[in-house]
């Protein structure tokens, strides 16, 4: 790791050390789910980014860490002598162990069938979770509370944050560690040939359950912290959309990126926080952002600033910038007209609405969005969204023309390389 990537490291723990105090308690929440979000990502993309395993079933592995941090923290309770800053380890048995069963299994296929065997995993879990009520608790779930510990008490969501941060650095730390020892290169090597790695005499299966067991472990972790958070837990921890939610986070991100998985899972909570209480339809935009950045920035966020980092050289900044405006201010006017859409489509067939239809007799009456009137029928209503699309969408369409021709001076194999981030191909 080079001196500018330490400052830069040293500069965000600095941050994220400082800050939080002077942050009021909603956005102190906002950060431990970031931090957790952000060990989940990172546990996950051990598999997909690094040994080429695409999981669909890691809520599993989260939803048990976070039910055996909880009976721990229930035996505290109950007076067992047990430091609460290590109440994750029991996340982590719990992971390594079933980890190690469900892949052992689920390794011994690869491709499609690895990740439908995944979410039958988690399937499994989900369908059992609510008739084993000794061990999850039922539909109710199970609960428990914080116990003081070294005279540190744990009731302030700014004590929950630290813990929450220290576990994520060590475990962030152990994985970046892990990247770079020799099982760390046999990783990537069963991503990019499983077959070699057969022939140079390794067992594929033995290292793919391997790889599969400290996923699990890590992701059991971030999901004993979760419990540590809010304290309670149900059988929901093990539906597919929590799965699905770090997928997207992961790919997003960038999983080719070690750090990729980080920005994916920051902008993503980041965004259900600032968006979800100013409309319904935040959802929608999540999902509308996934499929955008695998159809046009295949490497994620993460790729696309790793690439222009490693070519900032070669680059003529000058000519690039105002192409780069032009994107933005196009991406701006494309997005207006998106969410005007949504919102408008929201509004006139939702239950609210129809209730205003209905006392207006069948009629259209003016709807109230964005602090102004619009009438359902007029042409301002609907000729505003169209030429905020036409015209982002021709912004943004000659902007990348102008910067694929920049990159394409750089060279052939230059070009190649930018290629999925200014054509929407995929390597």
């Amino acid at each position: 790791m080079t001196m500018r990537n330490l400052l830069l490291l040293a500069v965000a723990l600095a941050l994220l050390v400082i800050v939080p105090p002077f942050l009021g308690l909603g956005w102190q929440n906002m950060l431990v789910n970031v931090l957790i979000a952000s060990l989940f990502a990172l546990a996950f993309n051990l598999l997909i980014g690094q040994a080429g395993l695409l999981s669909f079933g890691h809520a599993a592995y989260f939803g048990v860490g976070a039910f055996a941090a909880l009976h721990l923290m229930r035996a505290i309770e109950g007076g067992l002598p047990f430091p609460t800053p290590l109440v994750p380890l029991a996340g982590a048995a719990a992971g390594l162990l079933i980890g190690l069963i469900a892949g052992y299994f689920a390794t011994m296929r690869s491709g499609v069938y690895f990740a439908l065997v995944t979410l039958a995993i988690a399937e499994l879990f989900h369908s059992l979770a609510p008739q084993l009520e000794g061990v999850f608790g039922g539909e109710s779930g199970i609960s428990s509370m914080r116990m003081p510990w070294n005279g540190i008490v744990f009731g302030s969501m700014l004590e929950v944050y630290y813990l929450t941060l220290a576990w994520v650095l060590v475990c962030g730390l152990a994985l970046w560690a892990y990247t770079r020892t020799p099982f760390g290169r046999l990783t990537l090597a069963l991503r990019d040939n499983e077959q070699r790695v057969r022939f140079l005499g390794y067992s594929a299966h033995t290292a793919k359950v391997i790889i599969f067991t400290v996923s699990a472990m890590l992701t059991a972790v971030a999901g004993s912290l979760q419990a540590i958070s809010i304290e309670t837990a149900n059988y929901s921890l093990f539906a597919s959309n929590v799965s699905a939610q770090v997928v997207l986070q992961t790919f997003v991100g960038g999983s080719t990126v070690f750090f990729g998985p980080v920005i994916g899972a920051t902008a993503f909570t980041l965004f259900s926080f600032l968006v979800s209480d100013l409309t319904r339809s935040w959802v929608f935009y999540q999902g509308l952002i996934f499929v955008l950045v695998m159809l046009y920035v295949p490497t994620g966020i993460g790729g696309v600033i790793q690439h222009h980092i490693h070519n900032r050289r070669q680059l003529d900044w000058r000519n690039m910038a105002g192409h780069y405006v032009l994107a933005f201010v196009g991406a701006l006017l494309l997005t207006a007209g998106v969410v005007f859409l949504t919102e408008t489509v929201a509004v006139l067939f939702g239950e609210d609405y129809a209730m205003v239809r209905h006392n207006a007799e069948g009629g259209l009456p003016p709807f109230e969005l964005f602090g102004a009137s619009w009438n359902p029928t007029g042409l301002l209503t609907w000729l505003l969204p169209i030429v905020l699309l036409i015209g982002g969408g021709a912004l943004l369409i000659r902007a990348r023309r102008r910067i694929s021709t920049i990159w394409d001076r750089k060279g052939p194999s230059n070009a190649t390389a930018t290629e999925p981030l200014l054509a929407g191909g995929a390597k």
